[in-house]
């Protein structure tokens, strides 16, 4: 018997080790434990080691709190002019609230799926082709917000929600295609009839600037040649004139030397105190002198008549004394 109470008590140890390891729960970093007591919601267990009640306490559901990721599959679309097209949806949601999240709703992304594909064909269905083609954007914060707003009484936060891909039929991308091509055909002959004329307008402004700064050069060249021949001009006009002033002063000098030689000559003159045939002689050749110019009219002084009779009849006395 002792034995056997040895061995009981060893399993009721054994047995309460299990029982109080199966008590304690240790939480992970960003979950949630959802505790339930006898059916009813008891507790949200947050990060770090909880302990449990036994055989009356039981995690529910563990919750995870890290941003998620859902991609749905393409749903088919009518847009407001009959053009039938796929999208499909890529949305980012987070769980804000675990109690929410685990008894508000039975199969959350089955709610979030659905939802998403119904609020996408009321937006797509207001818009034509074009227009939804061209507004990503807009869709994407239409549906983000109507989303956000539904799925918070579940405890959910939908962060965004972005069309991943937009497939229209084959006919439509067919056209879209020959469309864009025509509208790159246009563009690329508008860039180039834009090149040509920049190119035009620089090689006229080229030939422009080159005509301007010949034209400046010919009349840098006609200044320079006209203030040259001006100062050539200056120049012979000052050598004529040094020349002429040379001699006007050379004449000047001449004649004061010659006034100066026949003041000299009646200096001497007087000193040498001539008689009156000598002056009368001196008179006689001044005449000679001014007579040999080429006046036409001569007048001629009273004493010199006088000595011209006089040497005429000198002149006969001497013939008929030879005869």
């Amino acid at each position: 018997m002792g034995n056997i109470g040895i061995y009981i008590i060893l399993g009721l140890v054994v047995f309460a080790l299990i029982i109080l390891i199966k008590c304690i729960v240790i939480v992970p970093q960003a979950y949630v434990y959802v505790v339930e007591r006898l059916g009813t919601f008891r507790c949200e267990l947050g990060t770090g080691p909880k302990l449990l009640m036994p055989f009356v306490d039981r995690v529910a559901k563990k919750v995870s709190l890290k941003e998620r990721v859902v991609d749905f599959k393409p749903q088919q679309v009518i847009t407001k002019d009959n053009v039938t097209m796929q999208i499909d949806t890529v949305v980012f949601f987070q769980v804000t609230d675990a109690k929410r999240y685990t008894y508000g709703i039975e199969n959350p992304m089955m709610a979030i799926e659905n939802f998403t594909a119904t609020t996408l064909r009321n937006i797509i269905g207001e818009l034509e082709l074009d227009s939804t083609l061209t507004s990503r954007d807009t869709i994407n914060t239409k549906i983000t917000a109507i989303l956000d707003e539904e799925t918070d009484r579940w405890g959910i936060k939908v962060i965004r929600v972005e069309l991943k891909n937009i497939l229209p039929p084959r006919e439509i991308q067919e056209s879209m295609e020959k469309q864009m091509k025509a509208e790159r055909e246009r563009r690329e002959k508008i860039l180039q009839a834009e090149g040509e004329k920049k190119s035009q307008v620089l090689v006229a402004e080229a030939e422009k600037e080159s005509k301007i700064l010949r034209a400046e050069a010919e009349k840098q060249a006609e200044i320079l040649k006209a203030e040259a021949e001006k100062e050539a001009m200056i120049l012979r006009a000052d050598a004529v004139k040094e020349q002429k002033i040379r001699e006007a002063a050379g004449e000047a000098q001449a004649i004061e030397q010659v006034q100066q030689a026949l003041a000299e000559s009646l200096k001497k003159l007087n000193e040498a105190n001539p008689s009156e045939a000598v002056l009368t002689l001196k008179a006689y050749e001044a005449f000679m002198k001014a007579a040999d110019g080429k006046a036409t009219k001569i007048i001629i002084p009273s004493e010199i008549q006088g000595l011209a009779g006089l040497a005429s009849g000198l002149k006969s006395v001497v013939e008929s004394d030879n005869k």
